[in-house]
């Protein structure tokens, strides 16, 4: 992560935030894993409806390099003081646009998810990153 030279009113600006989101419902099937979680829809809703007047607002970034997208999410406040987010790279598993827009989709939610702590999975209490992966 990365932060502007002073962080007091982005800090305070969180933590009014924090105290305002509410999650959303988790309401779309995930038929592969047998789970629900929150639509890149539901977590922009939920961040919207909370940033009321923080003085918050976000900006991502979306690149691509050979099979991945990268998403960079930065969180900003008006005092011109910010947080920049690491880029999250997703794998794309087919070279065509519905895959890269799909890759895409998953890293936006991901990323803001991770930034303003939106939970918007079930939690599997780490069960399917402890799988081995498939040779």
């Amino acid at each position: 992560m990365q932060f502007s030279d002073t962080t007091e009113e982005i800090a305070k600006a969180l933590s009014i935030f924090r105290g305002t989101v509410k999650q959303p419902a988790k309401s779309a099937d995930n038929p592969f894993f047998k789970s629900k979680y929150v639509q890149l829809e539901g977590v922009v809703a939920a961040i919207d409806d909370a940033l009321g007047k923080t003085g918050l607002s976000y900006t991502q970034e979306v690149t691509s390099e050979g099979d991945q997208v990268a998403v960079t999410t930065a969180i900003l406040h008006e005092s011109g003081e910010y947080i920049i987010m690491a880029p999250l790279a997703v794998p794309v598993t087919k070279k065509d646009a519905q895959a890269f827009g799909s890759a895409e989709t998953y890293a936006r939610r991901y990323s803001l998810s991770a930034a303003f702590g939106i939970t918007s999975d079930i939690d599997d209490d780490g069960n399917a990153a402890s799988q081995k992966s498939p040779q």
